[in-house]
């Protein structure tokens, strides 16, 4: 089952950022000023290692 769409909850709502939507294969992550033009998707293994680096979890 894939998640909804959804925004950081440090965002501030001004359509500068990205959304992303989670499922068992990995992360969906699109442009929220340009939905148009589609998505990427990020294995999971690398998605988890993305957000350990982001947090300065590594």
């Amino acid at each position: 089952m894939i998640a909804e769409w959804h925004k950081s909850s440090y965002s501030s709502g001004n359509n500068e950022c990205v959304e992303v939507r989670e499922h068992a294969s990995g992360t969906d992550v699109r442009d929220t000023a340009h939905r148009e033009a589609g998505h990427i998707t990020v294995p999971l293994g690398q998605w988890v290692a993305l957000v350990a680096q982001a947090r300065g979890t590594h």
